[in-house]
């Protein structure tokens, strides 16, 4: 391994003086690079330009970063940053068996961000300053783009197994910051009765319906079948998700148990009663063709339903959060995580902000309520009694001993009648003990 060592030198450009830098990597290789231009006149440099003293720390830097192993572009992967997303998607799906959902989004993420900005680049030439740069060109809120900093901080992560690069430079890049929102926007009873009325078809219907009651996502809805409904235990079983053309396990991993409403019971009983496609294995919301219902033709209709209705253009998953806030009031917290399949109970305590407390300001006005000091008892928690803090000077003579000039303490004093109360201020002497 060859020492590491260089040396900075200023070099006269055709349009204006720059610095340079000349250093040896471990691997023996030399390399020269333009640290920037060169501040030529007095004073301070202005942001971009260096002095000599500025351009020789520059050099310490980039020399204890190869010291370390961590310099961009020192070691050789043989791969470009397109290459490195490739195997990224595939450990995403054959290795983590990821849902076919998250892939589709991981894919999305690639094809329109990632690759165009640095699928052309060697991987290893890839640095926290080039991601900065294309950091500050997106154009959408901040929780957007964390989320495709994660994503990109995965390829790196995959990178560093995968190729062995020696840095993930995304340690170096600074995430935005998002300001946590726990605001949940959902129907209220009539309007999800609204929407039903409004629906294409009696499946339509059935499928709002079953949503709103039951809290399940779209992907449970579509791989529902008639073995999974027990009428005669009012339960639906929730044991598959169908999304992205698969059908795979619900979101939480488990099979769980739902209870299923009167309402439902009889929406999915006329179903049941159609004549076809009513078999143990069938789907209980089947396409036109008994396969698998398209979850996008649904969206479109559930839209077309919220216009007919004249109805706030809601998401269909907050159909999902309309059963979260209803049953959070009328449930204990861990029996609306095991309906709702959550697998953290933090995510089900986003509910109980929407609970009705109806009691709390008399709980409020039982803890500030006044004692009676002649009965011990608490004073009415609402009164019309006025309360006069003008000075004694103004309203009554004071007394003789708030004339002394080494008086400095002031006592209050509270004197109720039958129609008012007056706090009046007396003057005491600290000579004579008074107190507040």
């Amino acid at each position: 391994m060859a020492p590491v060592s260089g040396h900075v030198y200023r070099w006269e450009g055709k349009r204006r003086p720059v610095w340079r830098a000349k250093y040896r990597l471990p691997d023996g290789r030399q390399v020269k690079k333009t640290i920037g231009p060169a501040w030529t006149q007095r004073g301070r440099p202005r942001p971009g330009y260096y002095t000599k003293r500025t351009a020789e720390a520059w050099l310490r830097d980039v020399l204890d970063q190869a010291r370390a192993g961590v310099l961009p572009g020192m070691t050789r992967t043989g791969v470009t940053f397109a290459d490195a997303c490739e195997e990224w998607l595939r450990y995403m799906e054959h290795d983590l068996d990821r849902k076919p959902s998250t892939l589709v989004q991981y894919r999305s993420s690639v094809r329109a961000h990632f690759v165009p900005a640095f699928g052309h680049l060697r991987l290893e030439d890839v640095s926290a300053e080039r991601i900065e740069a294309w950091k500050a060109t997106l154009r959408m809120n901040n929780r957007t783009k964390i989320k495709l900093l994660v994503e990109l901080n995965g390829v790196f992560v995959r990178a560093r197994r995968a190729y062995k690069l020696p840095h993930n430079p995304m340690a170096d890049v600074e995430k935005p910051r998002a300001r946590s929102s726990s605001a949940i926007e959902v129907f209220a009873p009539e309007e999800v009765w609204a929407l039903v009325r409004a629906a294409d078809s009696e499946q339509d219907a059935a499928i709002f319906l079953t949503a709103a009651f039951t809290g399940l996502r779209r992907g449970e809805l579509v791989a529902l079948r008639w073995r999974d409904i027990a009428f005669t235990a009012q339960r639906v079983r929730v044991c598959g998700s169908f999304a992205g053309a698969r059908l795979t396990s619900p979101k939480s991993g488990k099979v769980r148990l739902v209870p299923m409403a009167p309402d439902v019971a009889r929406a999915l009983a006329r179903l049941a009663a159609r004549g076809y496609w009513t078999g143990d294995d069938d789907l209980v919301f089947p396409g036109v063709t008994g396969s698998y219902l398209d979850a996008s033709a649904l969206a479109r209709r559930y839209k077309a339903a919220l216009k007919r209705a004249a109805l706030r253009p809601l998401r269909f998953h907050d159909l999902r959060h309309t059963f979260g806030t209803r049953m959070i009031a009328k449930a204990d917290i861990r029996r609306v995580q095991e309906w709702m399949g959550h697998a953290d109970v933090a995510t089900t305590m986003k509910y109980l902000h929407y609970v009705e407390r109806p009691d709390e300001a008399e709980l409020v006005a039982a803890a500030f309520a006044l004692e009676s000091p002649a009965s011990g008892l608490a004073a009415p928690a609402h009164t019309t009694d006025t309360v006069d803090f003008s000075p004694v000077s103004q309203s009554r003579p004071m007394s003789s001993s708030a004339s002394d000039p080494t008086a400095t303490e002031r006592r209050y004093e509270v004197e109720t009648s039958s129609n008012a109360t007056t706090v009046s201020s007396i003057e005491a002497s600290s000579s004579s003990g008074g107190s507040v």
